[in-house]
């Protein structure tokens, strides 16, 4: 029975890999071996990273609404907790995005909150 070459699969998987190393710094970026380590953690901080974005998102609307709620008289956990008292089901990404872009509907809606 004849020996069977898998270098048909070893060189897609390697160029697989040197094509997502490529852009990166020294050896990292042309040699198999350290580029599969570079590309392995590059990945792992992909992963990381996408769940920081939610968090880091989350306070910036926070900081946000609080900048525009004070402006208006009243603090973050104030307004928040008015609005939940009230019922009003409004999430902080429009808040944030009602409190920079239009503010003057900002104002109604705490207006509304602390009466």
């Amino acid at each position: 029975m004849p020996k069977t070459s898998h270098s048909v699969t070893s060189r897609k998987r390697r160029k697989k890999v040197l094509k997502a190393a490529k852009g990166y710094w020294g050896a990292r970026g042309n040699v198999y071996t350290i580029a599969k380590g570079a590309v392995e953690k590059g990945l792992l901080h992909a992963y990381h990273d996408r769940k920081l974005k939610k968090r880091t998102f989350r306070q910036l609307w926070i900081v946000r609404i609080n900048a525009a709620a004070r402006q208006n008289g009243t603090t973050y956990s104030k307004l928040i907790n008015s609005l939940n008292k009230k019922g009003v089901i409004i999430n902080r990404k429009i808040l944030a995005s009602l409190a920079v872009d239009n503010p003057e509907t900002f104002t109604k809606i705490v207006k509304f909150a602390t009466k």
